[in-house]
């Protein structure tokens, strides 16, 4: 990884019903945002929230959904691979994507890089509460992660509820992540948001990337932005507040875990990927792919 700018952009939905008119507004929303952002800031990555081309809560079914967005590549995807070679950025954005099949939608975060290209294509595999359509929702879950090789490092993605498995970020990790973006549109508090931000960037030492929504969805559901950067050793380098808008960082792999708490003369001698007790996780292995649920009664 070299060292470069990086920036999230929390912008809110457009007002009323979903169609093919809001998301045209929403693309051009969140695009003219990205290119301030890029303008003001010099970042080369580029974040943006979950969702961002219809709002997290389409408010209609899986069917209906399926009619109005697009696979990728294509459609609304092309606009922001044209804007990332614009702009000469590495863009991850999140959209619904069409499946293969009427009523089949991902819930997905795209990489492009500076010439347009895309670099990865990742399908939320921990759908939030509702959301997956086996449960009544809109979403199929994906089946794989993503690391992408970039000319900035090797860049992993996950998806708002994603980040609370630690399973998942450290699989990428494992594979050579430096930088995880977390594109969300996050319906729980904002000290969870922090929490799972920082941990999973502590955990895999790690950069984290989370862009989190504002405003309100089709469905009149609010999101309180506050998107951050976080550090390898869990430092928020920025942290935004609930206006649209963007937070930027540097991020520099010489000064990533230098010290063991930041600022301190201490160094940092420890390392939570290199340190893992191999035999122990191949014990018990089978016990972590084993279904389970909590001894607690919940909702």
């Amino acid at each position: 990884m070299r060292e470069f700018t990086a920036a999230a952009v929390q912008v809110a939905p457009r007002p009323g019903p979903l169609s093919a008119a809001s998301i045209k507004e929403n693309t051009d929303h969140a695009l003219a945002w990205t290119t301030r952002c890029v303008e003001s800031t010099g970042a080369e990555l580029v974040v943006l929230p979950e969702t961002v081309t219809t709002g997290f809560t389409p408010a209609m079914s899986a069917e209906e959904l399926w009619d109005l967005v697009d696979a990728i590549p294509g459609g609304r995807s092309d606009a922001f691979r044209e804007r990332a070679r614009e702009l000469g950025v590495h863009l991850v954005w999140g959209q619904y994507e069409r499946g293969e099949e009427r009523g089949t939608v991902y819930n997905s975060a795209v990489l492009a890089g500076p010439d347009g290209e895309i670099l990865g294509v990742y399908r939320k595999t921990h759908p939030f509460a509702g959301e997956k359509r086996e449960h009544g929702g809109w979403v199929t879950p994906g089946d794989s992660v993503t690391v992408a090789d970039t000319a900035l490092g090797r860049i992993g993605m996950v998806i708002c509820f994603d980040g609370d498995y630690p399973e998942l970020c450290r699989v990428q990790a494992v594979r050579g992540a430096e930088v995880i973006c977390r594109p969300s549109a996050l319906l729980r508090s904002a000290d969870l948001w922090e929490l799972t931000c920082r941990a999973r960037a502590y955990d895999n030492h790690v950069y984290v990337i989370g862009a989190n929504a504002t405003g309100s969805d089709p469905a009149g559901v609010l999101y309180f932005g506050n998107s951050m950067i976080v550090s390898p050793g869990a430092e928020v380098l920025a942290w935004g507040s609930s206006h649209e808008g963007w937070v930027s960082a540097r991020l520099d792999p010489r000064r990533a875990l230098g010290s063991l708490t930041p600022g301190s003369s201490v160094p940092q001698r420890f390392d939570h990927l290199a340190d893992r007790n191999l035999d122990l996780i191949h014990r018990y292995a089978e016990d972590l792919a084993r279904p389970a649920k909590t001894a607690f009664p919940h909702g």
